[in-house]
C-alpha cells in the first residue's frame, strides 16, 4: 500500500510541475484538428457550391 501511496504522489507531483506544458501539446493538438476540420468544409463549399 505504501508502494502505490508513494507512485500517486509522484504522479501528482509530476503533473503539478508540468502542467502548463501538457495544456500546451493539448492546444495545439486542438488547434490543428480546428484547423483541419475548417479546411475540409472550405474544400467542400468550394468544391459543391449550392446554387444561386
Amino acid at each position: 500500500m505504501q508502494t502505490i501511496q508513494d507512485g500517486y504522489r509522484s504522479v501528482s507531483l509530476l503533473i503539478s510541475i508540468n502542467w502548463d506544458r501538457m495544456l500546451y501539446v493539448f492546444a495545439i493538438i486542438a488547434s490543428l484538428f480546428l484547423g483541419a476540420y475548417l479546411g475540409t468544409l472550405m474544400i467542400s463549399a468550394m468544391t459543391h457550391p449550392v446554387g444561386y
